[in-house]
């Protein structure tokens, strides 16, 4: 029964995905009907369909998919790994390294050297971050513990990006940096998709391969161990996964928080409360969020458009502040 309800699940959580990805292929300047999105995705409709829907509207819908599943995996597995409900990419300073990784390479120009600098510089910091905030909470830390931690590293990710600002050549750069760093997935392209592409993917089959683990380490990690769990295993496909995805996103589309908080929290019940079933659902629900939020921000009339960081942000506060909330209600 509990497999038929993760599949269940998965399904609907998948067919919301194709609906949003309709949906956001027929918004825009030049809106188009559901008939018009399908010829243009099939390449049967006119040249100028084919043209809106391939060429400017699917990269903006691919990326919304890997920038989802990866903050909605990722979130999942460190929540997981650490058994704490508060793990979150963006949460733990993992995404702000990855951006000041970013940042750095944009800042010194490395990115005009070589493509693949700025994917690799983002993973490299995201796995320095991830690393330090696992070494900082094995130890059966509490949630708060946990929190300081990822504020810690959040706040030196942030005052260096703000010491490169500071020290940007002139005004366009500083501006260039600062609209990155907001998050944003708007005026991307496929070049855009194919550099993050093979390192999300990469990332999510890690971190789905350490599902069966995760499961057992719900039991705690004595008993994990007496089960044959390899815990070095474990929490090599946990960091490096969440590394590899989160910081080739990152790379992509700047800085988005909250994704892999929320997902995980609003699906876990569904699953039993199973975190390696979480995995997939989060995968899905945090693409399905992600498209969601950009489709709500395009339909937001406004002088300019909004970023889609910023919009996570203003949703995930909150929800944030309710789990502390709660929390604190539960150890009283």
């Amino acid at each position: 029964m509990p497999n038929s309800t993760s599949a269940r699940l998965n399904l609907f959580l998948l067919v919301l995905l194709l609906s949003l990805s309709l949906v956001s292929l027929g918004i825009g300047p030049a809106p188009l009907g559901l008939g018009e999105v399908l010829g243009g995705l099939l390449g049967t409709g006119a040249e100028e369909e084919r043209l809106i829907v391939q060429q400017i509207r699917l990269p903006r819908v691919v990326l919304a998919w890997l920038l989802g599943a990866s903050l909605g995996a990722s979130g999942a597995a460190l929540q997981g790994l650490l058994r704490n409900p508060l793990a979150e990419p963006g949460l733990l300073g993992i995404s702000a390294s990855a951006g000041l990784g970013a940042v750095l390479t944009l800042y010194f120009g490395l990115s005009a050297v070589n493509l693949w600098t700025l994917p690799a510089a983002s993973m490299l910091f995201a796995l320095l971050a991830t690393l330090a905030l696992y070494g900082l909470t094995r130890a059966g830390s509490s949630n708060l513990t946990l929190i300081l931690a990822g504020v810690a590293l959040s706040a030196l990710a942030g005052a260096l990006t703000s010491l490169a600002l500071n020290l940007a050549p002139n005004p366009t750069d500083a501006q260039d940096i600062v609209l990155w760093l907001l998050g944003s997935i708007s005026d991307r392209s496929f070049d855009d998709v194919r550099l993050c592409l093979p390192f999300v993917l990469a990332g999510i089959a890690l971190l789905l391969g350490a599902r069966q683990a995760l499961e057992v380490l719900a039991l705690g990690e004595a008993e994990a161990s007496t089960l044959g769990v390899d815990l070095v295993r474990l929490r090599v496909l946990v960091i490096a996964g969440t590394a590899l995805s989160v910081g080739a996103c990152v790379a992509v589309t700047g800085t988005i928080g909250f994704v892999g908080l929320v997902v995980p929290h609003l699906l876990r019940r569904f699953v039993q409360y199973r975190p390696g079933r979480l995995l997939l659902p989060s995968a899905l629900g945090g693409a399905a969020l992600v498209l969601g939020a950009d489709i709500a921000l395009r339909l937001i009339d406004t002088s300019r458009e909004l970023m889609l960081g910023v919009v996570t942000a203003l949703v995930g506060a909150p929800f944030f502040l309710a789990l502390v909330l709660r929390s604190r209600k539960d150890m009283l």
